[in-house]
C-alpha cells in the first residue's frame, strides 16, 4: 500500500500570499521538467508522488512545492510553500503560503541539515532507477518510512557512511519507486538526478 501524499507530522500552518521570488521561478521551472517527463505526478489512484524545494539563502527557511499538487501539470506561485521552522525530533513542520507544505518537507529538511552548501533537493518517483540502483546508490533501510524523524536520522547515517555527499543520490528502500538527489542549487541536483538515471534508469 503506497502512501504517498499522506502528512505524517504535526503541521503549523498559516495561510499567507503566494511567494514572490526568484528561486520560486527557478523551483516551479525545475518541477515541471520532472512532471513532463514522468519523475513527479499522480498514480492512477489520485495519490501524488514527488516534490521539490530550494533553500531561502540567509534565513534557514526552504520554499517547496505544495501537498497534493502531483497531478497539476504546470505549478504557479500558489502552489509553493515556506518552511519556516520544523523540528526533525518532534515531528513537527512550520510553513506559510496559500498552500501546506508537500508530506515530504522533513526529509528535504534532513538533507538541508547536512550541510550548509546544499541549496536544493528533488524527490522523483521512477520504477526502473529505484529497482536498479538499490543497493548501488547509497540507499536507506527498508524498514523506515518516509516522511518520519526515522527517515531524517537514515539521512544523516547515510551522508557519514556511504559516498552520498559525492554522488548527492540515495534510493528509499522502505518508500517504493522513490529517489532523492541535492546539490548546490537546483541545476546541481538536476545534474545528479541526470547522472543517476543514467546509470540505472530507462
Amino acid at each position: 500500500m503506497r502512501d504517498e501524499g499522506v502528512t505524517k507530522y504535526r503541521v503549523d500552518f498559516r495561510p499567507a500570499a503566494e511567494p514572490d521570488a526568484e528561486e520560486v521561478e527557478n523551483l516551479i521551472a525545475c518541477r515541471d521538467r520532472l512532471f513532463a517527463r514522468g519523475l513527479i505526478g499522480v498514480y492512477p489512484d489520485g495519490i501524488g508522488f514527488g516534490n521539490v524545494s530550494a533553500r531561502i539563502p540567509k534565513t534557514g527557511h526552504f520554499f517547496i512545492t505544495g501537498t497534493q499538487t502531483g497531478h497539476l501539470p504546470k505549478l504557479r506561485a500558489e502552489h509553493i510553500a515556506r518552511v519556516t521552522g520544523y523540528s526533525i525530533a518532534e515531528n513537527r513542520v512550520e510553513c506559510r503560503g496559500p498552500v501546506q507544505a508537500s508530506s515530504e518537507s522533513l526529509t528535504h529538511a534532513a538533507v538541508y541539515e547536512l550541510e550548509p552548501t546544499i541549496g536544493a533537493v528533488i524527490h522523483i518517483h521512477q520504477r526502473e532507477l529505484w529497482r536498479r540502483a538499490l543497493q548501488h546508490l547509497p540507499t536507506t533501510n527498508a524498514s523506515i518510512p518516509y516522511g518520519t524523524p526515522a527517515m531524517a536520522r537514515e539521512m544523516q547515517r547515510l551522508y557519514k557512511e556511504t559516498n552520498l555527499k559525492e554522488v548527492r543520490a540515495l534510493v528509499m528502500a522502505g518508500h517504493e519507486e522513490g529517489c532523492i538527489t541535492f546539490g548546490a542549487n537546483l541545476a546541481q541536483a538536476e545534474l545528479a538526478l541526470e547522472g543517476a538515471i543514467k546509470l540505472f534508469g530507462r
